[in-house]
């Protein structure tokens, strides 16, 4: 179990350094390749093109962990599940047969010549 764990770690902790390298040193090429070209700002280096990655992923990516790989919102919708009853879960599974996703076309006539239906959160 000890083992297993510690593999883990210098598994994701190299995994870290070599996308660290990898995008470092692509936004260095890319940089030097571009903004000299079209903007007239000067090459950057190395450490120069890392800073840039770690302060994209703050300002854009922000900094949280990553628990479960997504599976935490399904362990969630599952619980919630398994906490209705069979009328609220049919009454669910009625409510969700009724939407249009991706904004698809009408389902009927009369929902056609309705238009758009304002929704409770003040939206269309």
């Amino acid at each position: 179990m000890v083992k297993y764990r510690v593999a883990k770690i210098i598994k994701v902790i190299l995994i870290v350094i070599v996308a660290l390298l990898v995008f470092g040193f692509v936004t260095m090429h890319l940089w030097n390749w571009l903004m000299p070209a079209i903007f007239g700002l000067t090459a950057i280096t190395f450490w120069q093109a890392l800073g840039l990655v770690v302060l994209g992923k703050i300002l854009f990516g922000g900094v949280h962990r990553h628990v479960g790989g997504g599976r935490g919102w399904k362990r969630h919708m599952e619980q919630r599940w398994a906490a209705m009853s069979p009328e609220e879960q049919e009454r669910f599974r009625a409510g969700m047969r009724g939407r249009r996703w991706c904004g698809g076309p009408p389902e009927s006539k009369a929902e056609a010549e309705q238009g758009p239906v304002q929704t409770s959160k003040g939206g269309w």
